[in-house]
């Protein structure tokens, strides 16, 4: 069944046990190919599963675990990771046809980001020290990206990253969109956004809407929330005194984050300002690596 909601809100689970706390799957989203869901793993606990048909990105969001999978003879250490607003992410890429175990060692948050496809791509392991970092925008529309698989990535059609930011600042800003196969200008990308907050009063504004005005949403996220972005522009706010995570999950028809920006604020980016000092949020640590 088709569920139309914009917004989906995070199941909570007590501590010390294990329990998704949000998912959606590409049937329930009414679209093709983006499949995104959250795990809390309990410590000395593991979730075991396929990836089937997908291609998978598994991203530690907090704690730490042993990985292992198809093929691979030892595990892999993931982590650790305080928190999202702590530490760089650490992630594992995995082709379809691929069983897999994630084993908590300490009390584990993850994100399961997936898309359906055909290639075999080998499997790897994302380090903190892999993963890119880009300052965007100026003044308050400053915002940390941190790209876990750009397009340049070995992968078929799954484009994952996280995004930061800062308290007052506006994010995916100017407002852009890519809901049409338009190459090279526009990817046809089906997107959602998984928020954390630091605070539990903590919230931001994302507001979804298409040019021709038939369609005109605002919805208010906290942590834990997932949005999902079937058409048009979507640009985000902070509220002021509080820092915003994102993690994005996104797959199109190819390989490519092209997005063109609405027209009427598209100027914007020749004018910014200087980037806002805070920003990196978050620094890259060097993890030492384990085979």
């Amino acid at each position: 069944m088709t569920d139309t909601r914009i917004l989906l809100r995070s199941r909570a689970i007590a501590k010390d046990t294990s329990g998704t706390q949000v998912s959606v799957t590409p049937k329930r989203a009414g679209w093709e190919r983006v499949g995104f869901a959250v795990h809390q793993i309990a410590r000395g606990e593991a979730l075991q599963r396929r990836t089937g048909r997908h291609e998978v990105c598994l991203v530690l969001l907090s704690g730490l675990a042993s990985v292992t999978w198809t093929g691979r003879t030892r595990a892999v250490r993931l982590g650790p990771r305080r928190d999202v607003f702590s530490d760089y992410p650490h992630a594992v890429y995995l082709p379809p046809g691929t069983a897999y175990e994630i084993r908590a060692t300490r009390s584990v948050e993850i994100a399961v980001c997936q898309s359906p496809t055909t290639e075999q791509y080998p499997a790897r392991v994302i380090r903190p020290e892999d993963c890119g970092l880009e300052i965007r925008g100026g003044g308050n529309a400053t915002r940390q990206i941190i790209d876990i698989l750009p397009p340049s990535a070995p992968a078929d059609r799954l484009l994952v990253c996280e995004v930061y930011t800062p308290a007052g600042n506006w994010s995916s800003f100017p407002p852009h969109k890519h809901d049409e196969h338009n190459p090279p200008v526009e990817a046809d990308l089906e997107e959602t956004y998984y928020y954390r907050f630091a605070d539990p009063d903590a919230f931001g504004i994302q507001r979804l809407y298409t040019a021709d005005g038939r369609r005109d949403e605002v919805v208010t996220v906290a942590n834990g929330d997932l949005v999902l972005v079937r058409a048009g522009y979507h640009p985000f706010v902070a509220a002021y005194g509080y820092d915003a995570y994102y993690l994005n999950t996104l797959a199109g028809s190819f390989r490519s984050m092209a997005a063109p920006d609405d027209p009427r604020y598209a100027h914007l980016r020749s004018a910014w300002p200087a980037p806002d000092p805070r920003v990196p949020l978050v620094r890259r640590q060097t993890a030492a690596r384990s085979a």
